[in-house]
């Protein structure tokens, strides 16, 4: 124990033991805290509530919290922006800071998403989405996985050590942030807020692996027109859907040669398909008996990292009008094609830091095995700590199953090995001093 100004400040190993059994005591909690974030449906445009509720948690623990809703403006000059094409209204951010009595660790931001994807056909599930199922070592709900598991980790690591009479030696920054799904914007958003830490953490459910590479996204929309015409002289028209069959069958064409490319970039190569371009969203036409006059579809395709998304945007473009020159009516009726989400680059995760090493080590001790490196074919806003703060981001988080999918789970018990780790990660990085007195006494854990 070495003395600081304010008071004693601990070697953080001597509380390791007590530390994972603070997490083991505080876990059912946890469990049914995540429960309670799965009930929230923060489908986009829905996020206000359950942030509403995070912003509570962490303001009963007596962190200071930072509420705000996200303005497209004050992030669109940002090269890391990506177009908006939707309401804001509920886009909101929620950041918990933690300020030590005297900084001696290092600092850290917690990152997750609030944001969960729709559920498809709620009759496809084997229980409500949004009601939470325990069945074994499992918890089904829409989010569970992804990623309101690791949003429940962040904080409960942080309360077992409060629940010592602990806490970290550094600033730490809880963040809460939405759009993940679909732009990114909500972890830039707080970046250009004046959220910066030496390393980052995002829970996301990795498998209790390592992201070592991420892919790119972009998010782009086709929009065909056709001539309409009663069915009775079908042959008179241009049939919209159809002209848009015909596109989606030519991008497949250029997801192959994507992957073609996949040799030039070594942490990608050994993978089957790196590049995936998926048509997730279709509509189109007005009436059975008439030929449709229109016809969109939304795409979302992959990037390797250190293509820029803005020149690739632009080939998608040339790529489409290119195919449209072999259709009859589209040579001459060309689709019109918008951005309306993610122009996200992808990144690579840089070897040698303290951050990595130290996480590493911790894995090892509480799991018992090498920690794992993948390459992820998923969007994550590690990007934005990666590419625009020049910060260590370390995406590690729990096992999960049919994420995006029907019954969406996760695992329990890797839920309690990451959060111990993450504990540890939190003791270790940031240092560890006494709570003054009036929060050592407020019952962090017991919130």
């Amino acid at each position: 124990m070495r003395e600081a100004q304010g008071g004693y400040l601990t070697d953080p190993t001597e509380h390791h033991e007590a530390i994972l059994s603070a997490v083991d005591a505080g876990f059912e909690r946890q469990i049914q805290f995540t429960e309670a974030l799965v009930r929230f449906p923060s489908i986009r445009g829905q996020e206000g509530t359950c942030q509403d509720f995070l912003f509570d948690a962490y303001q009963s623990r007596g962190y200071a919290v930072d509420r705000w809703r996200i303005h497209p403006e004050d992030i669109a000059h940002h090269p890391g922006f990506s177009p908006v094409s939707v309401s804001y209204d509920q886009a909101i951010n929620v950041v918990a800071s933690h300020r030590p009595q005297e900084q001696i660790g290092r600092s850290l931001i917690l990152n997750g998403h609030v944001d969960v994807v729709p559920t498809g056909p709620v009759d496809l599930w084997q229980q409500p989405p949004f009601e939470p199922v325990r069945r074994g070592d499992w918890l089904y709900g829409r989010g569970a996985g992804d990623m309101k598991a690791g949003l429940a980790a962040n904080l409960f690591a942080l309360d077992a050590i409060a629940s010592l009479g602990l806490q970290p030696a550094a600033p730490v920054f809880v963040q809460s942030v939405t759009e993940e799904e679909c732009t990114g914007n909500g972890a830039l958003a707080a970046l250009v807020r004046g959220y910066q830490a030496d390393a980052a953490i995002i829970t996301e459910p990795v498998g209790e692996s390592l992201v070592r590479t991420n892919v790119g996204v972009i998010w782009f929309q086709v929009h065909v027109t056709g001539h309409p015409v009663h069915v009775a002289s079908a042959s008179s028209g241009a049939n919209a859907i159809d002209a848009a069959m015909y596109l989606i069958a030519a991008l497949k064409d250029f997801e192959r040669d994507r992957n073609a490319q996949k040799s030039r970039y070594p942490l990608f190569a050994d993978l089957e398909k790196p590049i995936n371009v998926n048509v997730g969203k279709i509509a189109g036409g007005d009436w059975a008996s008439s030929v449709p006059a229109w016809c969109r579809f939304d795409v979302r395709t992959g990037l390797y990292p250190g293509e820029d998304a803005k020149e690739q945007a632009r080939a998608i473009e040339d790529f489409l009008r290119q195919a449209a020159g072999g259709h009859p009516f589209l040579s001459n009726n060309p689709p019109e094609v918008s951005f309306n989400g993610f122009m996200a680059e992808g990144y690579v995760l840089e070897p040698g830091s303290d951050a990595e090493q130290l996480l590493v080590n911790l894995h090892r001790k509480v799991v018992g095995a090498p920690l794992q490196g993948i390459p992820s074919l998923a969007y994550l806003d590690a990007r934005v700590f990666a590419l625009y703060a020049e910060t260590p981001c370390l995406v590690y988080g729990p096992d999960s199953d049919n994420i995006h999918g029907f019954d969406e789970r996760v695992s329990l018990e890797s839920i309690r090995r990451v959060t111990k780790t993450l504990a540890l990660f939190i003791a270790e990085w940031c240092g560890l001093e006494p709570q003054p007195k009036a929060s050592a006494t407020s019952g962090h854990a017991a919130k």
